[in-house]
């Protein structure tokens, strides 16, 4: 099945080079998961905090392969969505965009709430969550090349900031070890290790949230020039950026801190600089918490928009959505209709567990995605079939140990987008039917 071309007043403009992908997608994974992840992944896991690392480094390298192996076969906005509709059929392809926008739109207002927390006081968090929004909004509406800049001078920052940290880790071990320090940030009690291997598959579903991003590249893949070969480098080269920072930050941390207080630890990447006596630097890591929050926003805003275009397009999303700006390119209706869900659920929700509930959406996205992948023939293979076939097991057995409440939310609300699918769809087929 091959996708309609786009009228030209439908289509986003391909403004997108090899360096702007590679700036989102990184954008996309080093946000605020990297700086508040290794706690309750170490709760999981204990001193095995780096095996969970590594399933999730795994699992998502798997489903990088996939997701980058299909975006060059459709260079279309969407992702996950428009690959599960081309290749399984309308309701696997509705069930990975329904996840995707329901989570991701979770996602971004914890974001929003991470990021006012880590930059202002308690009182002053809502509302500079709002307005965090309201500016990152008008950000992507202004066309996605300013995304990109955007994108790729937060994200130089925040990697500088996280080397810092390593640096730090390094000193403290080689140091008089981190019982000598003051963690002020933690908590001595802490909370004890989940054993065996369940904890550690665990901590795996915990810190594949913190990788979950390359696929913000495929979904802006109507925006980048010469898709079929940027937008598996750019997957490629950003994905590996980050395998190497977040191993090089998790021993930095196991290490400096030891895995009883970095469980403990409320804000760990603080305390590592910490321990190493480099009190200088706390406010400026606290500071990069906060920007890495936002880098994260500004590219799920820019993904989500362009997740429900492809939606809309296809009439599983109110036809409004379809709508492109003439000027700047962007779907400027989807992003904005976003944007004001997002303010609303800062305004209101509860997000204590948006991350799970998050993570349960785009786990079911990249399961579409891999399921997709194994129906293509050699010819357009990037990556061998067991690695798809290994991407899709691993996103099961991830999505089966998140906290059940995540997984109960996760599977009311997909249950809920899928009956108003069933009935609307058995309307139209009603007035066919009549007609």
């Amino acid at each position: 099945m091959t996708a309609a071309p786009r009228p030209a007043h439908d289509r986003l403009a391909r403004r997108l080079g090899l360096r702007d992908a590679v700036a989102i997608g990184l954008a996309a994974m080093i946000g605020a998961g990297v700086f508040a992840v290794w706690a309750p992944a170490a709760q999981a896991a204990g001193a095995w905090l780096l095996a969970g690392l590594a399933i999730a480094a795994f699992v998502a390298f798997a489903n990088a392969g996939s997701t980058a192996q299909l975006a060059a076969r459709y260079p279309e906005a969407g992702g996950a969505y428009r690959y599960g509709r081309e290749r399984l059929g309308a309701w696997p392809g509705f069930l990975a965009g329904w996840g995707f926008v329901i989570g991701k739109t979770a996602s971004c207002a914890a974001m929003a709430i991470t990021a006012s927390a880590y930059l202002v006081p308690a009182a002053w968090q809502r509302p500079v969550a709002v307005g965090a929004v309201v500016a990152l909004v008008g950000v992507n509406v202004l066309g996605v090349t300013r995304t990109a800049r955007v994108a790729s001078v937060i994200v130089s920052a925040v990697i500088a900031v996280l080397l810092v940290v390593v640096a730090a880790g390094i000193a403290a071990l080689a140091g008089p070890g981190p019982a000598s320090a003051g963690l002020g940030t933690t908590d001595a009690a802490g909370a004890a290790p989940v054993d065996g291997p369940y904890g550690v598959l665990q901590a795996g579903a915990l810190v594949f949230f913190a990788f979950a991003g390359y696929a913000r590249i495929a979904t802006l893949g109507e925006e980048v020039k010469d898709p079929a070969r940027t937008i598996p480098r750019a997957i490629a080269i950003s994905f590996g950026i980050v395998v190497l920072l977040y191993a090089a930050v998790g021993t930095a941390a196991l290490g400096a801190l030891g895995p009883d207080r970095l469980a403990a630890s409320t804000a760990p990447l603080v305390d590592v600089v910490g321990v190493a006596g480099w009190s200088w630097a706390e406010p400026v890591v606290r500071i990069a918490g906060g920007v890495a929050a936002l880098g994260s926003l500004l590219a799920l805003i820019a993904g989500v928009g362009r997740t429900s275009l492809a939606m809309a397009r296809d009439g599983e999303l109110p036809r409004a959505l379809t709508r492109v700006h003439p000027r700047f390119g962007v779907p400027h209706v989807a992003e904005l209709t976003v944007g004001v869900a997002i303010v609303a659920l800062v305004l209101v929700a509860d997000l204590r567990g948006a991350i799970g509930f998050s993570s349960f959406g785009v786990l079911l996205y990249y399961l579409v995605a891999n399921a997709s992948a194994l129906t293509q023939q050699r010819a357009e293979r990037l990556v061998p079939r067991w690695l798809s076939w290994a991407g899709a097991i691993g996103c099961v057995v991830l999505v089966a140990t998140l906290p059940p409440v995540s997984i109960v939310a996760g599977v009311a609300v997909l249950a809920a987008g899928v009956i108003v699918r069933a009935v609307r769809v058995a309307l139209q087929r009603r007035r066919a039917g009549e007609g």
